[in-house]
């Protein structure tokens, strides 16, 4: 079957690779345009743009699929699909129309719950114990359409977005070069989603990783975890920028009224020379960190460099 691939992100190579190891015939690549990137700010491509050229794939780059030329032009690719993995784009209706099986999404979680641009993150910070993958059909809605194959992955208490996403589109390459010759067959029928069991998400911000210390030490350590690789969680120290880059709760289920200090106040944990820092239940170990301008670091070796970070106070 000739397929159109639209994606644009690192995250989209694993399902573009699935396809063409079982044989697929690509008529196309679909991307957004190259964009200025670094201190430079020379025009940086798409990974999937230079993942396909390499294979000798066309590749397409509309600045906006809303125009008739888009149309026109995928038209005349004469595809029997569309497949779509992290385009960062949403399709119009008559660009949806164009492939004669319609456009088929791989979204990274277990629809309907986590619709939207931020699934995995949202699955972290919000304490599910299970995600996956959804192979759907692609509607006029965010990720409402009915669904050929979805498959759960557990997830793990030091599972990050970081780690997590790459998997997830792994597992959707997998899910979908089986499902995808049986829809195209008529031998797999499309489940509609139970709209009453919905739940969405939002692009994520750099303000979201702002350390709140108020919250509690489990809280805290999901946020680790969510924003990592982006935006992370931080917080301010000496007036600069401090990116808590790995850490872990303790005493996350008890109440922090036997413990000294205020929320955001940082402590001697052992002997080793680490650190914790008071939260609304429980203290959060500091197991990395980096501050503006350095290189990352353990704690203990932060500390040696900063002995006065032990009993300061970090703002909320």
């Amino acid at each position: 079957m000739r397929i159109v691939f639209m994606g644009s992100s690192q995250d989209s190579i694993p399902v573009l690779e699935a396809l063409l190891a079982a044989g697929a015939q690509l008529a196309g690549v679909y991307c957004q345009p190259d964009k200025p990137a670094g201190r430079g700010r020379a025009a940086r491509a798409p990974a999937i743009k230079t993942f396909a050229q390499d294979r000798s794939i066309d590749v397409y780059q509309p600045t906006s699929l809303r125009r008739e030329a888009a149309r026109r032009e995928m038209e005349s690719l004469e595809p029997e699909v569309a497949v779509v993995a992290a385009y960062g784009k949403i399709l119009p209706r008559d660009v949806l129309e164009v492939p004669k099986h319609g456009c088929v999404n791989i979204h990274p979680s277990l629809l309907p719950r986590h619709r939207g641009p931020s699934p995995v993150s949202t699955a972290i910070l919000r304490g599910d114990q299970v995600t996956g993958t959804t192979v759907m059909l692609m509607d006029d809605g965010m990720d409402t359409g009915p669904v050929l194959a979805s498959r759960e992955v557990p997830i793990g208490h030091g599972d990050t977005t970081a780690g997590l996403t790459p998997a997830l589109f792994r597992l959707g390459g997998e899910l979908l070069v089986e499902v995808l010759p049986l829809w195209v067959q008529g031998k797999v029928t499309p489940r509609p989603q139970d709209g009453s069991q919905a739940t969405s998400t939002r692009k994520l911000e750099k303000a979201d990783g702002e350390a709140r210390w108020e919250l509690t030490a489990g809280d805290l350590h999901r946020m680790v975890r969510a924003y990592t690789p982006w935006p992370g969680l931080f917080t301010r120290w000496r007036g600069k920028l401090l990116k808590i880059l790995e850490a872990a709760p303790v005493q996350t289920g008890v109440a922090p009224a036997g413990e000294p200090g205020e929320p955001g106040q940082v402590l001697a944990m052992d002997a080793s020379g680490g650190a914790g820092v008071v939260t609304g239940c429980g203290l959060l170990r500091l197991e990395r960190l980096q501050l503006e301008g350095k290189r990352p670091a353990a704690a203990a070796e932060f500390i040696r460099g900063y002995p006065d970070f032990q009993g300061s106070r970090l703002p909320s």
